[in-house]
């Protein structure tokens, strides 16, 4: 399942706080831009049609919704797209990138050392 920026800005909102009306994730998305709200509904009714949201339940006039797909399901093919786009497909390129051009504080690079400890032993185990 593919997701514009906008889509997927529309997601995290419901992955944070499950369920949520239109005019919820309206007011929580123009405290950051101004946007219409007609703009934020189609975006939910058109993630409703890509089966990303549930009706959740209705009170009055109002409808909420909530995430039908998780995050990490999202997530995974997302970042390969961007793998494959950016560093032809390579991880450790993107890894290397990562570790060079980002500012990592001594508890970033204890935590990396950490999984890449777990992933060296389960490797071994293998």
């Amino acid at each position: 399942m593919e997701f514009s920026d906008f889509e997927l800005e529309v997601m995290h909102h419901f992955w944070e706080q499950s369920t949520l009306s239109a005019p919820q994730v309206h007011q929580a998305i123009e405290q950051k831009r101004d946007i219409s709200y007609s703009a934020v509904k189609t975006i939910i009714d058109r993630l409703e049609k890509k089966g990303a949201l549930n009706r959740a339940g209705q009170e009055g006039r109002t409808i909420y919704y909530s995430a039908s797909v998780e995050r990490g399901k999202v997530r995974l093919p997302m970042i390969k797209q961007f793998i494959n786009k950016v560093f032809l497909g390579k991880s450790q390129n993107l890894a290397v990138h990562l570790l060079e051009e980002e500012e990592l504080s001594l508890d970033d690079i204890q935590y990396l050392e950490k999984i890449l400890k777990q992933r060296k032993k389960a490797l071994k185990d293998d």
